[in-house]
C-alpha cells in the first residue's frame, strides 16, 4: 500500500496548540514525511531531509557549514558539485581544495584545522575512483571533522556508507531511487540526531527547495522496484565492462566489478555490487568517442543516470571548467534491456569508430 498523495499546502491546526501538527507544506507534509522515512530505513540511517533535486541537497549540506570552513573535495568530483562550490560557495567563504580521495594518506596531508567537511563520492563521476569509507571516517573522526558521501551512483542497495562511519549521506533521488527519469529530487540522511543535521533541516524548511507530495508519492512508488532494478543494473554493467575490456577498439575501462580496477579490493570490502555506471576510453581522441556516442541505435546519447533505459554520452562535453577528464572517454549508465541487444548494439556503435 502507498498512502495517498496530500496535495494541500496548509492543515488544520490541532485544537490543542501545544501539539503541533502539520501545518504548511513548506514545512511539512505527510507525502514527504513517509518518503525521508523510507530512505533513511534504506541507508539504515535515523533523519532524512528530502529535497526538489540532489543539487538542492548538496547546497543545504555545503550552507550548513560556516564561512571560512575547509572542505575537502575529490579531484574526480560530479561537475555540477564543482562548479556550484566554485561559483557559490566560494562567495559564501568556504575554502575549497581538491585532492586524491583514493589515497587516505594524501587526504590526511591535506587536513587543515578549519578543515570542517570532507566530501566524496565512491565509485566517482566520472572516472569511478574508489574512496575507503572507513578509512576516511576514522581520518574524520581523527580531525573533528565531518564526513559526506554521496551514494547516488551505487545507492543504497550497494553501499550503505553510514555503516563504515560516514556521518551523513547525499542521494541525488532522481538517479537510481526514481529510476525512470521521471523524477527530480534529493536527500541527506543522518545516522543520528545532530546539530549539523538541524541545520541542514532548517535550510530545508525556510529554504523551501522541497518535493512536491507529487514527487514524493511517486519516488516511494519507484523504490518499491529498487532492488530488482539494482540487480539488473549490476549484472548488465559487469557483463558489459567484461565485454568491453576485451575489445579492441577500447583503451581503458573504468569499473571497480572488474579485478584490473585499482580499487576492486576496496570496493568488495564495502559493496555488495558494484552498480549500473561504467565509462570507457575508445581509441583515438574526442572526435572517434562522439562517432561511438552517435552510433548507437538502442543506447540514448543523454545526459543523467538511473534510469531502466541504458544512456552514454561524451562527458568531456558536458563537464565544467577544471575537468580532468580523458577527451576520449564515455560515461555510460547501463539500463535493464535484455544484455545480448545491450552488447549487440554496443559491437555496432564501436564499428562507427573503424569506418
Amino acid at each position: 500500500m502507498i498512502s495517498p498523495e496530500i496535495r494541500s499546502t496548509v492543515f488544520h491546526h490541532h485544537p490543542d496548540h501545544q501539539k503541533r501538527g502539520d501545518q504548511y507544506t513548506r514545512n511539512e507534509n505527510p507525502n514527504r514525511a513517509e518518503l525521508e522515512a523510507v530512505i533513511a530505513t534504506l541507508e539504515e540511517g535515523g533523519q532524512c531531509a528530502a529535497f526538489s533535486s540532489g543539487m538542492a541537497a548538496t547546497a543545504a549540506l555545503f550552507q550548513s557549514l560556516d564561512p571560512g570552513d575547509h572542505v575537502l573535495i575529490p579531484e574526480d568530483l560530479y561537475h555540477g558539485t564543482r562548479a556550484y562550490l566554485n561559483q557559490f560557495m566560494s562567495r559564501w567563504g568556504l575554502e575549497v581544495e581538491a585532492t586524491d580521495m583514493s589515497r587516505p594518506e594524501l587526504v590526511e596531508g591535506s587536513i587543515k584545522p578549519n578543515t570542517k567537511l570532507l566530501w566524496i563520492e565512491t565509485p566517482s563521476n566520472p572516472l569511478l575512483l574508489i574512496t575507503d569509507i572507513e578509512a576516511l571516517s576514522k581520518i574524520a573522526k581523527q580531525n573533528d571533522c565531518l564526513l559526506a558521501v554521496d551514494n547516488t551512483w551505487p545507492s543504497p542497495m550497494n553501499t550503505r556508507p553510514l555503516e563504515f562511519g560516514a556521518d551523513l549521506v547525499m542521494h541525488s533521488s532522481t538517479k537510481y531511487l526514481g529510476g525512470h527519469s521521471d523524477i527530480l529530487g534529493g536527500a541527506i540522511v543522518a545516522k543520528n540526531g545532530s546539530e549539523q543535521f538541524e541545520k541542514i533541516r532548517q535550510i530545508q524548511k525556510m529554504g523551501g527547495a522541497v518535493p512536491s507530495p507529487s514527487d514524493c508519492w511517486l519516488m516511494i512508488r519507484s523504490i518499491k522496484t529498487l532492488p530488482h532494478r539494482m540487480k539488473a543494473h549490476n549484472e548488465n554493467a559487469q557483463a558489459i565492462a567484461e565485454f568491453l575490456e576485451k575489445h579492441s577498439g577500447i583503451e581503458k575501462v573504468f569499473y571497480p566489478g572488474l579485478t584490473s580496477h585499482v580499487g576492486h579490493q576496496t570496493a568488495k570490502k564495502q559493496m555488495s555490487g558494484f552498480g549500473g555506471m561504467l565509462s570507457f576510453q575508445v581509441k583515438g581522441g574526442a572526435a572517434e568517442a562522439l562517432k561511438v556516442v552517435n552510433g548507437s541505435q538502442l543506447i540514448i546519447p543523454a545526459t543523467s543516470l538511473g534510469g531502466v533505459e541504458s544512456t552514454w554520452e561524451h562527458r568531456r562535453s558536458v563537464e565544467s571548467e577544471g575537468s580532468i577528464t580523458p577527451e576520449n572517454l564515455i560515461r555510460m549508465s547501463v539500463g535493464i534491456e535484455h544484455i545480448d541487444d545491450l552488447i549487440a548494439d554496443l559491437a555496432e556503435a564501436l564499428s562507427q569508430n573503424r569506418s
